[in-house]
């Protein structure tokens, strides 16, 4: 594309009008957005130019962008775009993302945080961290390699963590001299693909990311073919994730006792809204109370909504622990021991069976049994039976824990459906994953290393507990006394199943 033709569709995107549907659009939260996809797809390329149109770039960094491309420029005379986001030296050396880079640019209608992450399979956790908080994927590939595997590994952890709409960046499409037979040979592979994950909303764009074709300006000089918006264009019209499908959430992160007369649970919000005079229940002890006051760190507040970092008075004194988890009294999330729940692993050891981790979810933190089910066949889609999770495998499994875990399905609130798995003995963290939903087991019958472990109210708990014929048997079972929650929680399954 020439100068003047970049110069007149500049013209044309100032040109546009300023509505009142696009103020607001900007007045909303930024768009998040992820690039994603295999080694040397042009990711850092993609955002550089992505940054470089919009006029982002500032003339400092303009000016160190060209000096330290010298000896790098490209057949065009470009800068190399990559290095507006490969910051650390050894991205610099290999030429290759390592580490997830954000940056920040706005149209006349929108802002955007972008997120560039590595196409490395070994940093595919580095992927995933940038996954976890985005509303849209540009997924790049190679318009002369087609769909890798890598590409679906990507795919696949984005539809995972929630993200339902995509862009299928063909990049470097100039390299097969624009062919269109390859690009909607490629749009259909994927899109057949993305079905499989249930993932519908996709746009297809044929781009040179170097050149800025389809990126910002159009590229109907050389692709006349092409008659769909560009990347920018694209972006300006995505949606927002919605809000959370779930009642008040606050995960208490500390228990604040400045003095004798005041005691107050702080945390941030993690889903729906709450007000002085709200009912609440904290979990997983079952304990009810009302709001009190909501407090800030300079005033108080007649509510708050999920984002927002508050300290909760309650109007009773009530026993609350970092880790617990306040929640509004007619929406609760699910209270139980074993959780059904889908996961990446990410360290070179995997997940092995029966292995007991540590999970940290929100400020809580337990001891966990994890024993894999299935994992995900990316070439076919397919999950098939897996005693053990390897490297970047996607698996399902079941999360057993001793004491009562509290989990919303992760579709309904991220926050408080995501965790982490820690290796207790190197302290690294070996997989994210997500919760789908509790194992309801009617008989609160498990078993864990050859032992029976009974879980029941606690009055009965205790009768049992104290019978000659428990102690007599007391290395074959083990009772644990349930909460009133998971009393409650429990009746209502039975009752739902009659």
């Amino acid at each position: 594309m020439t100068a003047a033709q970049n110069t007149a569709s500049a013209a044309n995107i100032i040109a546009l009008p300023a509505t009142e549907s696009a103020k607001a659009l900007r007045d909303s939260r930024p768009l998040r957005l992820l690039t994603c996809g295999s080694v040397d797809d042009g990711k850092s390329t993609l955002i550089g130019r992505l940054l470089w149109d919009t006029k982002a770039v500032k003339e400092d960094q303009a000016a160190t962008l060209q000096r330290d491309s010298t000896g790098k420029q490209n057949d065009l005379g470009l800068p190399d775009f990559a290095l507006l986001l490969d910051g650390l030296q050894a991205e610099r050396e290999q030429g290759i993302t390592i580490d997830v880079a954000y940056r920040y640019f706005s149209t006349d209608k929108r802002s955007f945080i972008v997120a560039d992450t590595p196409g490395h399979e070994q940093y595919t956790r580095n992927m995933a961290t940038g996954a976890s908080t985005a509303d849209l994927a540009i997924l790049l590939v190679d318009a002369r390699a087609g769909i890798l595997e890598q590409t679906r590994r990507h795919a696949t952890i984005a539809s995972l963590l929630g993200i339902k709409q995509f862009v299928l960046a063909v990049n470097k499409i100039d390299l097969t001299n624009y062919d269109r037979a390859g690009f909607e040979k490629i749009s259909h592979d994927f899109k057949e693909f993305a079905l499989s994950l249930g993932v519908k909303q996709i746009t297809a764009i044929p781009m040179s990311a170097l050149k800025g074709e389809n990126v910002v300006y159009s590229g109907k000089a050389t692709m006349p073919w092409y008659s769909g918006q560009t990347l920018v264009e694209t972006l300006e019209q995505a949606t927002v994730r919605s809000g959370q499908a779930t009642g008040f959430r606050l995960s208490v992160q500390r228990v604040s006792r400045p003095g004798e007369s005041f005691r107050g649970y702080q945390g941030t919000v993690a889903g729906g809204s709450v007000k002085p005079g709200d009912s609440v229940m904290i979990l997983p002890s079952g304990m009810v109370a009302n709001v009190s006051k909501i407090v800030t760190f300079d005033l108080v507040r007649n509510a708050a909504v999920a984002g927002d970092a508050i300290t909760l008075v309650l109007d009773r004194q009530v026993d609350v622990s970092r880790g617990d988890m306040i929640v509004s009294i007619d929406s609760q999330p699910q209270v139980g021991l074993s959780f059904d729940a889908q996961i990446v692993a990410l360290q070179p050891e995997g997940i092995l069976p029966g292995k007991r981790y540590w999970l940290k979810s929100g400020s809580r933190r337990q001891r966990v049994q994890v024993q894999p089910l299935s994992q995900l066949e990316l070439k076919s889609g397919a999950w098939n039976h897996a005693e053990r999770l390897y490297m970047n495998a996607i698996g399902k499994v079941r999360l057993s824990f001793d004491e009562a875990a509290v989990f919303d399905p992760y579709d309904q609130n991220r926050a408080t459906g995501a965790f982490i798995l820690i290796d207790p003995e190197t302290n690294n963290t070996v997989a994210g994953g997500m919760v789908t939903g509790k194992r309801t087991d009617i008989s609160g019958l498990r078993s864990s290393d050859a032992r029976v472990v009974l879980s029941l109210p606690a009055d009965l708990a205790d009768q049992i507990m104290a019978s000659e014929l428990f102690a007599s048997r007391r290395h074959e079972a083990e009772v644990r006394r349930m909460t009133a929650a998971e009393a409650a929680d429990l009746w209502s399954d039975a009752s739902g199943d009659i």
